[in-house]
C-alpha cells in the first residue's frame, strides 16, 4: 500500500494506463514521499569492510558486461537493471520505476489524465473498443463498443503484441488533437478527429438492487471517496432513504491503491474507533488512523464481498469493518498483502523507487500478511442452474404425511382428500399442498432463460447470475426482516 500511495494493476483499461506501472504482483497500497534524499537515521550507518568488497565486485561485473556482452548495452540500462534487482530482491512489492513508469503511476493514483476516454483491449493484434466513457471526447465523437482502432494519426495499429504503445499514443496533453481510424462492421474505415481532455477514472459504480444498494469499488484512487459519497447519495434518492435495507460493497478483484482512500472509505461506514495502524522498523513511527463521527450509511446493514483478488487497501477496508462488527464479509479468503509501500522520487523527480516501509494491522491488532482475511460467510463462486427433470417434480410437504392435521382455516369441503389422498388448496387461504413444477420451457411453464454466455432474442449477451452477490442480497434482506421483527417485540426462530 502506499500511504498516499498507490499502485495497483488491474484489467487493462485505457483510462488507467496500467501495465507498466503495476506492482510486481499487481497489488498496492502506498504513500508518496517527498524527495528528501536518504533517511537521516539510516544514512549515518558506516559501511562495513564487506560492503566495499561487494561494491568493487559490482564494478568488476559492470565493466565485464559493458565490454563482453553479445549486444551493445547502455550504461543507463545496466545501472537501472542493477537498481531494480536490488529492490526486487527484497520483496515482491519493492522495485525501481523509470521516468515513464513513475509518470504512469502518478496518473493512475490521481485517477485522471489527458486522453480520449476509451476502455480498450487487444484482440487479434488490433485495438478493440470495449466501451467509451460517458461525457468524454470518445463518447461525444460517436465511438462505439466493438469498434477497431486500426490507425492513430495515420500510423497503422495492426499486428500489435502489446497494448501499451497504442495507449501511449492516444494519451497526451489536454486540448491537443488526435485522429484515429475506425473499422466498424458494415461500413468502410473512417477517420475520427478528437481533442484530448481530462479523463477522470470512475472507480466507483452503483445500482439499486430493488431495496438494496449495490456499490462496486474497482480500485482506490483520489477519485474513490467522492465517488462513494455520490453513489450512496444517489442510491438513497433512487430507493428512498427510509426504504434502503442495506448496502453491498463489492471489493472483489480490487487490487488496492491509496492508503488514505482506504481509510476514508472505511470511515464512511464507521463513526468511531481505529481503522488501521502502520508500523515501521522504528516503533516511534507507528501511525494510527481513526474514524471520525458520522456514518453515511445511517447504520444500515452492510455486506462486503471479497475474494482472492481483494488485496491491500481492499483488505484494510474489509478488516476494519469486520473487526468493528460493522459489516458481514461474504465470499472467499482475500489475497493477504499486509504491507505498505512508499514511493520515493529519485533523480530530480523523474524516476522513483517503490520501497516496502511498513506493515499494517487491523483494529484488533492482527496482521493479514500472507494469511488474508477469512470471510464471515464463505461462499464460493457458483453458477445457478435450474434442474430439468424428465418428468414432474414432486415436493415433499406436510400434507403428504399419513394422518397429517387438517388446516382449520380452510373451508371444510376443501379439507376433504381427493381420490389420490391429497388435500387440495384451491379454496381459501393457501394451505400446504403437493405441487408439480413444470420443466423450464415446457408448455405449462414460462420459456427457459438463455444459459449464461448465450444471447437473447435481442442479441444481448446474457450474464451468468452472480451467486455471491445473490447470497449477499438475500442476507441483507434477511437481516432487515429480523430487525423489523425484533423492533415489534417478536422473536424470529
Amino acid at each position: 500500500m502506499l500511504p498516499k500511495n498507490g499502485v495497483s494493476a488491474m484489467r487493462f483499461k485505457f483510462p488507467l494506463t496500467v501495465a507498466a506501472v503495476a506492482l510486481a504482483t499487481g497489488l498496492g497500497v502506498g504513500v508518496i514521499a517527498p524527495a528528501t534524499g536518504a533517511d537521516s537515521k539510516g544514512g549515518n550507518q558506516k559501511f562495513s569492510e564487506d560492503t566495499y568488497k561487494y561494491l568493487e565486485l559490482f564494478g568488476d561485473v559492470f565493466e565485464r558486461v559493458r565490454k563482453d556482452y553479445v549486444d551493445p548495452v547502455s550504461d543507463q540500462e545496466l545501472l537501472e537493471n542493477a537498481i531494480n534487482g536490488m529492490l526486487t530482491g527484497l520483496d515482491p512489492h519493492s522495485g525501481y520505476m523509470p521516468a515513464k513508469s513513475f509518470q504512469d503511476m502518478q496518473e493512475q493514483t490521481k485517477g485522471e489524465f489527458g486522453g480520449l476516454g476509451i476502455e480498450v483491449v487487444l484482440e487479434g493484434g488490433v485495438v478493440k473498443v470495449v466501451s467509451p466513457i460517458d461525457d468524454t471526447p470518445a463518447a461525444k465523437a460517436g465511438i462505439q463498443p466493438n469498434d477497431y482502432i486500426i490507425a492513430i494519426d495515420g500510423k497503422p495499429q495492426v499486428g500489435l503484441t502489446s497494448l501499451n504503445e497504442a495507449v501511449d499514443r492516444m494519451k497526451g496533453p489536454v486540448n491537443t488533437s488526435i485522429t484515429v481510424t475506425i473499422r466498424r462492421a458494415g461500413v468502410d474505415p473512417f477517420d475520427v478527429k478528437m481533442t484530448r481532455a481530462v479523463i477522470k477514472v470512475k472507480t466507483v459504480t452503483s445500482r439499486a438492487e430493488n431495496d438494496v444498494g449495490y456499490i462496486r469499488i474497482s480500485q482506490f484512487t483520489e477519485q474513490t471517496q467522492p465517488g462513494l459519497e455520490n453513489a450512496i447519495k444517489d442510491l438513497k434518492t433512487k430507493i428512498g432513504n427510509d426504504k434502503v435495507k442495506g448496502y453491498v460493497v463489492d471489493l472483489r478483484n480490487n487490487p488496492g491503491g491509496l492508503l488514505d482512500q482506504a481509510v476514508s472509505v472505511a470511515d464512511t461506514f464507521l463513526d468511531r474507533g481505529e481503522i488501521v495502524s502502520t508500523r515501521t522498523r522504528r516503533p516511534e513511527e507507528t501511525q494510527r488512523f481513526n474514524a471520525k463521527p458520522g456514518d453515511l450509511a445511517d447504520g444500515k446493514p452492510v455486506v462486503v464481498l471479497i475474494n482472492d483478488g481483494s488485496a491491500s487497501a481492499s483488505e484494510i477496508v474489509a478488516g476494519a469493518l469486520q473487526d468493528h462488527g460493522r459489516a458481514i464479509l461474504l465470499g472467499t479468503k482475500s489475497f493477504g498483502k499486509g504491507s505498505v509501500q512508499t514511493i520515493i522520487p529519485l533523480a530530480r523527480g523523474e524516476s522513483a523507487m517503490r520501497l516496502t516501509t511498513a506493515r499494517y494491522y487491523t483494529p484488533s491488532g492482527r496482521s493479514i500478511q500472507a494469511l488474508g482475511i477469512t470471510p464471515d460467510i464463505e461462499v464460493q463462486p457458483a453458477r445457478v442452474e435450474k434442474i430439468v427433470a424428465n418428468g414432474p417434480t414432486f415436493h415433499r410437504a406436510e400434507a403428504d404425511l399419513p394422518g397429517a392435521l387438517k388446516n382449520d382455516t380452510i373451508k371444510p369441503d376443501a379439507n376433504k382428500p381427493d381420490a389420490n389422498g391429497k388435500t387440495p388448496a384451491a379454496k381459501g387461504p393457501p394451505g400446504p399442498t403437493s405441487s408439480v413444477t413444470p420443466a423450464p420451457g415446457s408448455a405449462a411453464g414460462s420459456a427457459a432463460a438463455p444459459a449464461a454466455g448465450q444471447t437473447d432474442a435481442n442479441g444481448q449477451q446474457q450474464q451468468a447470475e452472480d451467486y455471491q452477490l445473490s447470497r449477499a442480497l438475500d442476507l441483507l434482506r434477511g437481516i432487515a426482516i429480523y430487525q423489523k421483527a425484533n423492533a415489534g417485540g417478536s422473536t424470529v426462530r
